[in-house]
């Protein structure tokens, strides 16, 4: 069976660019713009890796990392915020497992989402 990621950004072009990246890398990929109602939409996933922006118009990633992180049902699935505006202390404070600064590169998208998914390994607050 595929894992399922889920990625909110309010960038259509970054969706559409992480969705055919990861979909190539055999990842089953849902992408949405949309902050309302983001925990049901989640819950409807089950996503085993979700990706948020973290200024977007709406709710800020932190803010939806916190409510997941917070959630009994959700609160084991890893989170990777990616944002060009951050401040990797108060991103590590919201409970993030790893922090991906824009622009990325692919390659750097991959290992992160490979290295949560497959083994587990995230980011220390101390890192």
């Amino acid at each position: 069976m595929r894992k399922r990621i889920l990625m909110l950004d309010d960038n259509q072009d970054v969706l559409d660019i992480v969705k055919e990246a990861l979909s190539y890398e055999r990842f089953e990929v849902t992408i949405t713009s949309e902050t309302e109602n983001i925990i049901e939409n989640i819950q409807a996933h089950m996503p085993d890796l979700l990706m948020l922006d973290y200024k977007m118009s709406g709710t800020r990633g932190d803010e939806i990392c916190r409510e997941v992180k917070a959630h009994p049902q959700l609160s084991n699935i890893p989170v990777i915020i990616c944002s060009a505006y951050l401040n990797k202390d108060d991103l590590l404070a919201c409970g993030c497992d790893a922090i991906i600064t824009k622009p990325f590169g692919l390659e750097e998208l991959v290992d992160t989402v490979n290295g949560l998914i497959f083994s587990d390994q995230r980011l220390e607050a101390g890192d």
